[in-house]
């Protein structure tokens, strides 16, 4: 009648004959075995994402850390120290990545990519931050895929390739940063760039700040060269890479114009009082 629910198709069978019909499925016919390894297929994959997820968050937290290190490097009495300690960290955040290489042989590594994307991206800002400390340059893409081919050099990890005859896996793995991955992790760089600026500039540093704008300027008009026609995530980025560099380059203008009337122990507070201001007038929190 009108209102009423509509009564389903197979509802007209009574449930006794449903109860028949699955007891008297074969679980060796082709069909079900098919949908066994279906069914195995698709729980392998899903366990193996799990557990890229898992790698990808390790990877995230350790190359943080790399990051609140190196920030130390302008106020420690001995920055040398400061890197070393750093290339340790990355080394333990490298061996995370083999692991990734080691889950992702034999596979299509785009398949898994939005497992292992967020970290991949945080060990690039990690690696390209302790690159410029170093050198005062961008780290390419090629320099850092280059990093990331590693070999069997345990003896216990050889000899457990080479026992097992049905697991053919070779000694060297290798996993590359995809282009996307590298640009997302350097405009990340340059926020953490702009607060090396902060912290040289409350040490006193009068130098960096006009050598981080130039590099972060260089930065933003290579970006700009993509523009709209790269992908989405990269495009998002553009606009905070925009604030990070108008922030150093207010303070390359308030050391340019106030430096010699300011004390150098206030000149930090200057700065952070004027970046405050520029974000409220951005609208950011």
């Amino acid at each position: 009648g009108s209102g009423g629910f509509r009564k389903r198709k197979h509802d007209n069978f009574p449930h006794g004959q449903r109860r028949e019909e699955k007891e008297n499925v074969n679980p060796s016919s082709a069909l079900m075995t098919s949908f066994k390894s279906f069914q195995l297929e698709l729980d392998t994959r899903h366990d193996k994402y799990e557990r890229l997820v898992k790698l990808s968050r390790d990877i995230t937290i350790e190359s943080k850390r790399t990051i609140f290190l190196l920030h130390r490097f302008t106020s420690a009495p001995s920055g040398e120290e400061i890197l070393n300690e750093s290339e340790v960290k990355l080394d333990a955040v490298r061996r995370k990545i083999k692991q990734v290489a080691q889950e992702l042989i034999g596979e299509d590594m785009y398949q898994f990519h939005r497992a292992i994307s967020p970290g991949l991206q945080e060990y690039v800002e990690a690696v390209s931050f302790q690159y410029f400390i170093k050198t005062r340059s961008l780290i390419s893409v090629e320099e850092i895929n280059k990093q990331l081919i590693f070999t069997a050099e345990d003896r216990e990890e050889s000899t457990n390739l080479t026992s097992n005859s049905h697991d053919k896996q070779p000694h060297t793995w290798s996993l590359k940063v995809t282009p996307v991955d590298y640009l997302l992790g350097v405009a990340d760089l340059t926020g953490e760039l702009m607060r090396l600026c902060i912290s040289s500039v409350g040490n006193g540093d009068i130098d960096t700040p006009f050598e981080l704008s130039q590099f972060l300027r260089q930065i933003y008009d290579g970006f700009t060269f993509i523009g709209n026609t790269g992908p989405y995530e990269v495009s998002k980025k553009l606009y905070t890479l925009k604030q990070s560099l108008a922030k150093v380059e207010n303070a390359c203008y308030t050391l340019k114009v106030r430096g010699s009337e300011i004390p150098k122990h206030m000149l930090a507070d200057v700065f952070s009082t004027k970046t405050e201001l520029i974000d409220q007038d951005e609208g950011l929190p």
